[in-house]
């Protein structure tokens, strides 16, 4: 094949329709060590891997933030995408976000649905765990037409957590995929999520710069009666068509709801070294967060030579409506962390409720530039109408509003056949998430922020390994408490760090993903700022270092066995730094055995996270603390039909 045919057949990938899938649902087959392509974040199915998450990159959380994507469109999300819609989920920072239009500062989790195929398949899942969890998960596809398919998926599971707290809850998914000609696909999907009888977990604020004493796991001592009550949906329509030889439209449409019949807090105020401490419970409203966003986006390719251009024309769009305040608060009087409350549930007493509505437009140009062996340059410009009305009753509407230019640029050289050396800028437009539970103007969203990020590394293959190693410069409000208690803006915070990653099979029957990231934040605080601020940011780790090996034994046929050590270093528990959460160490084990189950393909999966059951506290926002997990054996079983 002559290099411009080569050149028009990539040309044609980039805007092409993707086929069916052509196997039936399969899924006795994930495994994350040896589906994953770095050691940034990734998840299938069950399974997840990485240094960073949808709630954790290089230190921010692209899920606060408004990061996200489905399928590379942009969505907000009020409601998490459930496990029965969602395939995969993988993070995208430094190089891995190269040619990815539209980067953002905070990095983006992008996320991957579970298609249907045009071949009819089931898998089944039943899992269970040492605590007393036990699920069971149906998901398939019908053929319905050689151009249409539709999937499903349906899930019951009564699940106990590490502080003893527990629920049942179900999920239901449907999502079709229809292609009425070869160059068009429509892909609308929905996902219903109902959780019953979750006990509000207990935060505990100790009285002094001190960490808390805990119960210890699977102690939960909060009235059985402060259940969140909640449903959550999210639905949407991804549609692409192929307007020309070198033309693509995209188009990504997405309502995310949850409404809350019931909502508590159970905290632990002011406990002293003894466990003892004011035992107070906020009871909130009900209420419904909502939020309609999406994405159109105009794709053209032009070919020339050894070089690709590609040009994207962008409008993205959310109107998104949040409530909050109106709490009750209940004070049961002094007591233990071991001490259980049995009083009645009172009859609260609510107060008027606040809401804010957001509604922003972004229109942006993206153009990606390729040139075969030499490298690639990318780089986007837009421009975001934001406008935010808070509804407090009582006061007057507070309006904001703001029309940011964003921007981001990448460059990446081919100094070498195997080594690529990449550099980039981005300044974006991030939320910040809501308030913590113990501040005066609790579960407020808080204040969308510009963000910039500078970043550069180098990425290395050597036979079947690939390497990437970088370093950035994350600069972000930081937000903390007033002398109020209101958790509001506070000062800038500065993130230098570097990442790395090592990912590939170092045999043919032993693959390893390894990662690491290194964080050096630091705080300078607005003028306008009381009270002692320490010089680094609550809730941020010197380190976190992750190491999975997944090795294919000749032992037994079918026998896979992995590892997995992830070790966080201390972390500033609150704003003036005089408490620090100590480092962490833990270290997982498990195996993957596939067989034939009445000549059907099935895989049984089995798990021992925390082997050495250490313990440890969880990070809730500053001052406040939860209690992680100790030992905890997991398995499930595969089948596929």
């Amino acid at each position: 094949m002559g290099l411009e045919r080569r050149r028009v057949v990539v040309a044609a990938a980039l805007i092409a329709v993707p086929a069916f899938p052509a196997t039936a649902q399969q899924r006795s087959g994930e495994n994350v060590v040896t589906q994953a392509e770095d050691g940034f974040g990734f998840s299938v199915g069950r399974e997840s891997l990485g240094i960073y998450s949808s709630t954790n990159a290089r230190g921010f959380s692209p899920v606060a933030a408004g990061n996200l994507r489905i399928d590379g469109l942009y969505f907000d999300q009020i409601s998490n995408l459930q496990g029965t819609l969602l395939d995969s989920t993988s993070i995208k920072v430094g190089i891995s976000a190269q040619g990815y239009p539209f980067a953002a500062p905070s990095g983006i989790a992008d996320y991957a649905l579970r298609l249907p195929s045009n071949k009819a398949g089931v898998s089944a899942v039943i899992n269970a765990d040492g605590y007393g969890t036990i699920g069971a998960e149906v998901d398939g596809s019908v053929p319905v037409s050689p151009r249409l398919a539709v999937g499903y998926g349906v899930n019951a599971t009564h699940l106990e957590f590490a502080d003893g707290t527990n629920n049942f809850n179900h999920n239901e998914t449907l999502i079709a995929r229809w292609r009425p000609s070869d160059g068009i696909e429509v892909t609308p999907f929905w996902s219903l999520w109902n959780d019953y009888n979750d006990e509000a977990g207990v935060f505990f604020l100790p009285a002094g710069d001190y960490l808390p004493m805990l119960p210890g796991p699977r102690r939960y001592r909060g009235p059985d009666w402060s259940d969140f009550r909640f449903t959550t949906v999210n639905a949407g329509l991804l549609a692409s068509a192929r307007l020309g030889p070198n033309w693509q439209l995209r188009l990504g449409a997405f309502r995310s709801t949850q409404h809350q019949r019931h909502g508590f807090t159970n905290i632990v105020a002011d406990e002293d070294h003894d466990g003892s401490g004011d035992r107070l419970l906020f009871a909130d409203p009900p209420f419904v967060n909502a939020s309609t966003s999406g994405e159109v986006r105009l794709t053209h390719v032009i070919s020339e030579g050894p070089r690709l251009h590609v040009i994207h024309l962008s409008v993205r769009e959310r109107n998104a409506r949040r409530e909050f305040g109106g709490s009750a608060l209940v004070d049961f009087g002094p007591g233990t962390i071991f001490d259980k409350i049995t009083a009645p549930e009172p009859d609260f007493e609510f107060g008027d409720i606040s809401h804010d509505r957001v509604r922003q437009t972004t229109l942006g140009l993206a153009y990606d530039g390729r040139w075969k062996n030499a490298g690639e340059v990318s780089f986007s410009l837009s421009q975001a109408r934001f406008r935010k009305e808070t509804f407090v009753p009582g006061s007057q509407v507070a309006i904001s509003r703001s029309n940011p230019w964003l921007y981001n640029g990448t460059a990446a050289a081919n100094v070498a056949r195997s080594v690529t050396v990449y550099v980039g800028y981005a300044r974006g437009l991030e939320e910040s998430g809501i308030a913590p539970p113990n501040a005066a103007n609790r579960n407020q969203p808080l204040a969308a922020v510009i963000t910039s990020q500078k970043d550069a590394g180098v990425r290395i293959s050597f036979g079947k390994l690939k390497a990437v190693a970088g370093v950035f410069d994350l600069v972000r409000p930081y937000f903390g408490y007033d002398a109020r208690n209101i958790y509001d803006q506070i000062g800038t915070v500065r993130s230098r760090g570097a990442e790395f990653s090592v990912s590939g099979s170092l045999t043919p029957n032993l693959d390893m993903v390894a990662g690491g990231v290194l964080l050096d934040p630091k705080v300078t605080r607005d003028a306008s700022a009381l009270g002692n601020i320490g010089e680094r940011p609550a809730g941020l780790s010197t380190h976190t270092l992750s190491l999975n090996l997944n090795w294919k034994t000749s032992i037994v046929r079918g026998l896979q066995l992995d590892a997995a050590v992830v070790q966080r270093g201390r972390t500033p528990a609150t704003t003036d730094n005089l408490v620090y959460i100590p480092p962490r160490l833990r270290v997982d084990l498990g195996g993957h055995y596939s067989f034939k189950l009445a000549r059907r393909s099935a895989t049984l999966r089995l798990q021992v996270f925390n082997v050495t059951d250490y313990g440890g506290y969880a990070y809730n926002g500053p001052g406040v603390y939860g209690q992680l997990g100790g030992r905890l054996v997991q398995g499930y079983l595969t089948v596929d039909f």
